[in-house]
């Protein structure tokens, strides 16, 4: 067999398991964040815009 080469008979005998236990998974609550977060911007719309436009220019150089 070359790479990438399978043997096709192989393809039917697979067998997965899907038999999944509770401690399988992740508790995404675990890490829930209940609290505020306040950003407090310095910079105007434009030079928002302008700082923007510099980081895509210098993406594309």
């Amino acid at each position: 067999m070359g790479f990438g080469s399978y043997d096709e008979s192989e393809q039917d005998n697979q067998e997965y398991d899907t038999d999944f236990e509770d401690e399988d998974g992740l508790d995404a609550e675990e890490n829930a964040h209940e609290g505020d977060i306040e950003y407090e911007f310095t910079a105007s719309n434009d030079e928002l815009l302008d700082r923007l436009e510099d980081i895509k220019n210098n993406q594309n150089t």
